[in-house]
């Protein structure tokens, strides 16, 4: 279980993590997009700690849909209304309530990524965040669904999510600035699905501690 106040501690968890990660991010979008991924995340998850600040005694659903207005409105990029889409599809599933159940979890994430199948017009093994997400969500699930902790669950989640990153190495991006390089973009591990990966990752760690 999840209460509001966990839900917010895992936000700024999020936000801690891009804004770590922020060159990183930048250095591997430079390689095959336009090198703002780090600078844009970071700026967007900086404005998310700022307004977590007054939601502290709202439902999870308003928690999660001030993150996704957040995101939206100051992200650039693709990745603000990829991820704040996401995001604002989570929070429908999360609509008044004061603590998540494992099963609210499930839910939220694949709404999540539908949202983002929905706005961004992509499947899995394009080069995205869908080749992190979407295995990573499959992970979650089976381990929740198996009788596994959330922490269990989001630490094969997490697992899964980095093998998805180093899927996207070997194929070809089809999406995005980066389909303009072709084969060239091969050998390369996609930013977003980074980014998707290092949220994962640092919830894992968050429920591990």
């Amino acid at each position: 279980m999840v209460t509001r106040d966990t839900l917010i501690d895992m936000l700024n968890k999020i936000a801690e993590t891009i804004i770590e990660n922020k060159e990183f991010l930048t250095d591997l979008d430079a390689a095959i997009g336009d090198g703002d991924h780090g600078i844009n995340m970071d700026k967007g998850f900086r404005a998310v700690i700022e307004k977590l600040h007054g939601v502290k005694d709202k439902d999870c659903g308003s928690i999660l849909k001030t993150t996704a207005m957040t995101l939206i409105s100051t992200v650039g990029g693709a990745s603000g209304p990829l991820y704040g889409t996401a995001f604002l599809k989570a929070s429908i599933i999360a609509k008044e309530k004061m603590e998540l159940e494992s099963e609210d979890i499930i839910r939220m994430f694949d709404e999540g990524i539908k949202g983002i199948v929905m706005r961004g017009k992509a499947k899995r093994g394009e080069k995205t965040m869908l080749d992190s997400l979407i295995p990573a969500y499959e992970a979650l699930k089976i381990s929740i669904e198996g009788g596994d902790t959330l922490t269990q669950a989001f630490d094969k989640a997490s697992k899964a999510a980095y093998d998805g990153v180093e899927y996207t190495k070997t194929i070809r991006a089809t999406k995005g600035r980066a389909s303009y390089l072709g084969n060239r973009s091969i050998g390369h591990q996609d930013p977003g699905a980074t980014s998707s990966y290092l949220m994962i990752k640092s919830l894992a760690n968050f429920l591990s501690n």
